[in-house]
C-alpha cells in the first residue's frame, strides 16, 4: 500500500513486538503521509493476544516501553498506554480521533494472526484502512516452499532456500521527526502497570545483565560485530565468556530486526566468511522456528512427531523443583538454572544441556521446561522457545535424535574445562580444584573438606546417576517406538 492512499485522518500505528524506531516500516509508512500519527501499545490482560507474558518479559516490557516513549518524545509525538482487549481500545480511539487508518507490524504466533486477521476484517467492513507490514522475520513463513509445495521440516534445505531468496531488505532509518494528533488522549501511567517486580524485587540481576531497548539493542550489536562475531564458531560454545550476541532479547521484542543484525554482521570488518555464515545460519535457525510455528501452529502444546505422544514420561515434581532451582547436583545444568534465574537468561549450549538432563535424565515433559523457560527467560519466544524444546527432546522438526543423552559432566568439562562458568553461578564450588568442578562427587573427602564442600548439606549429591537415567531414557525411547509401531 502506498502511504499517500490512506485517509487524510489520524493514522494509527498499533506497536506491539516491535519496540523500536528505526526499521520499523508501520511507522515509517504514517510517517510519510505527513498526517498525523497516534503511536499505541495496548497490554493485552484479556489473553486476547495469546500467553501472558512471563516474569521476566514484564520487566524487559518496562523498560523497554520507558525507552520507546523517550524516542518517541524526541520525535514529537507520545506513546499512548493502554490496558484491555485491543479490540475495545482501537475502537475506542477510532470513535475519539476520527481516525480513518491503522498500521501495525505483523505478528506470527497462531493467537495473534487469529487476532489480528479479525481486527483488520472487522476495521474493514467499516471503511477504515488497515494496513500490516513485515519486520519481525526476514522472510513471510509462508512464501517459502519445498519442490513439492510443502513447508520444510529440515534446516539445511531450508536454509539454501533462504539464500536462494537473495540479500534480506536493507533496514530503513527511524523517521526525522512525526506530527502529532491534536487530539489529546488520555494514557495509563506506565508505572500503575505493575510490570516490574516488588515484594520480593528480584530483578537485581537483570538490571545488571542488560540494557532494554532499542539503543541498548544497537549498543549491543556494536559490541558484538567489534569484539566477538570474527571467532563466533568456536567462542559461541564456552558460556564463561561473552562469544555469543546476546541479542535474542532485543529481538524478542522487537527492539532490533534480524534483517538490520544481518546486514551489521555482513559490514564489520575483518570478519572472515565461516564466521560470518555461522552467524547467519543461527539468525536463520530463528526463522525456521517461525516457519514451523506459521505452517504447525500447534508447535508450542503437541509433539510435532506424533509418535512421542505414547512417551512414557516419569519425572517427579521434585525432581522439576530441583532443576528450576539449580539443585541437581550436577554443576554444569545447576550453573545454567541458576544463570537463568539471575540474569532472565542462559547460554546457548547450556540450554542444550539443561533441556537434555530435565527431558532424559528426568524423563519430564518437555512441555514443563517450556513452562518455566517462558516464565523466566528474558528472550522468551512463541517460536524458538517450542521449536528449540522439542528439537532437544527429540519430538520436533529436524530434531536431534532422542538417543543423544547429553552427559553433563562431559559437556562441562568440553565447554567450560577451567569451571569458571560453574564457580560464577555455583560459589559454594568455587574452591573445588578444575579436576573435580564437574563431577564433585569423585572428590576425595580431604579435597571437599579443604574446598568447603559437603555434598548433600552445602552441595547436593546428584539426583539421578547419569549412566542409569542415560540406560532409563533409551528403555522409554524404545517402548515408545514398540507401541508408536
Amino acid at each position: 500500500m502506498r502511504p499517500t492512499q490512506l485517509p487524510d485522518a489520524p493514522i494509527i500505528v498499533w506497536f506491539r513486538s516491535d519496540l523500536r524506531l528505526r526499521d520499523n516500516a508501520a511507522l515509517t509508512a504514517a510517517a510519510a503521509t505527513g498526517q498525523s500519527v497516534i503511536c499505541l501499545y495496548v497490554l493485552d490482560d484479556t489473553g486476547a493476544s495469546g500467553r501472558p507474558l512471563g516474569g521476566a518479559r514484564r520487566w524487559w516490557l518496562h523498560h523497554s516501553l520507558a525507552a520507546l516513549q523517550r524516542g518517541l518524545d524526541d520525535l514529537g509525538v507520545p506513546l499512548v498506554l493502554r490496558r484491555g482487549d485491543p479490540r475495545a481500545v482501537l475502537d475506542d480511539i477510532i470513535e475519539q480521533t476520527g481516525s480513518g487508518s491503522v498500521l501495525w507490524n505483523r505478528r506470527y504466533d497462531p493467537e495473534a494472526i487469529a487476532l489480528d486477521s479479525e481486527i483488520k476484517a472487522s476495521l474493514g467492513e467499516r471503511g477504515l484502512t488497515v494496513a500490516s507490514f513485515a519486520g519481525a522475520l526476514m522472510h513471510e513463513p509462508t512464501k517459502l516452499k519445498t519442490g513439492s509445495g510443502g513447508f520444510y521440516k529440515v534446516y539445511s534445505p531450508f536454509w539454501r532456500a533462504f539464500v536462494g531468496e537473495g540479500e534480506p531488505k536493507e533496514p530503513m532509518a527511524a523517521p526525522p521527526s512525526l506530527t502529532a494528533c491534536d487530539k489529546e488522549l488520555d494514557s495509563d501511567d506506565l508505572g500503575d502497570w505493575a510490570l516490574l517486580p516488588t515484594k520480593p524485587d528480584w530483578s537485581g540481576g537483570l538490571a545488571q545483565a542488560w540494557t532494554p531497548g532499542e539503543r541498548g539493542a544497537q549498543q549491543q550489536l556494536k559490541a558484538f560485530c567489534d569484539e566477538a562475531l570474527a571467532d563466533y564458531a568456536r567462542q559461541r560454545d564456552l558460556p564463561a565468556i561473552d562469544g555469543t550476541s546476546r541479542l535474542s532479547p532485543h529481538l524478542a521484542f522487537g527492539e532490533i530486526t534480524p534483517a538490520d543484525i544481518w546486514h551489521a554482521a555482513a559490514n564489520a570488518d575483518s570478519v572472515p566468511e565461516k564466521q560470518l555464515e555461522k552467524f547467519h545460519k543461527e539468525l536463520v535457525w530463528r526463522e525456521f522456528s517461525y516457519h514451523l510455528l506459521v505452517n504447525f501452529p500447534n508447535l508450542g502444546g503437541e509433539n510435532f512427531n506424533g509418535d512421542f505422544d505414547a512417551f512414557p514420561w516419569a519425572g517427579t515434581d521434585a525432581q522439576l523443583q530441583a532443576w528450576q532451582r539449580g539443585l541437581t547436583g550436577y554443576p554444569i545444568v545447576d550453573a545454567g538454572m541458576r544463570q537463568l534465574w539471575q540474569t532472565g537468561w542462559m547460554h546457548n549450549r547450556v540450554r542444550m544441556v539443561v533441556a537434555s538432563f530435565l527431558i532424559k535424565h528426568l524423563m519430564t515433559d518437555w512441555r514443563k521446561g517450556e513452562d518455566w523457560f517462558w516464565d523466566t527467560l528474558v528472550d522468551a519466544d512463541p517460536a524458538s522457545n517450542t521449536a528449540s524444546w522439542q528439537w532437544v527432546a527429540g519430538s520436533g522438526a529436524d530434531a536431534a535424535p532422542y538417543f543423544r543423552v547429553f552427559n553433563p559432566i562431559l559437556q562441562g568439562e568440553k565447554f567450560d574445562p577451567d569451571g569458571d562458568y560453574v564457580r560464577t553461578y555455583v560459589p559454594e564450588l568455587a574452591g573445588l580444584p578444575t579436576k573435580y568442578i564437574h563431577k564433585p562427587w569423585e572428590a576425595p573427602e580431604k579435597v571437599l573438606e579443604k574446598s568447603n564442600v559437603s555434598l548433600g548439606s552445602t552441595y547436593p549429591a546428584p539426583i539421578v546417576d547419569h549412566q542409569q537415567a542415560r540406560n532409563r531414557a533409551l528403555d522409554a525411547y524404545q517402548t515408545m517406538k514398540g507401541q508408536a509401531a
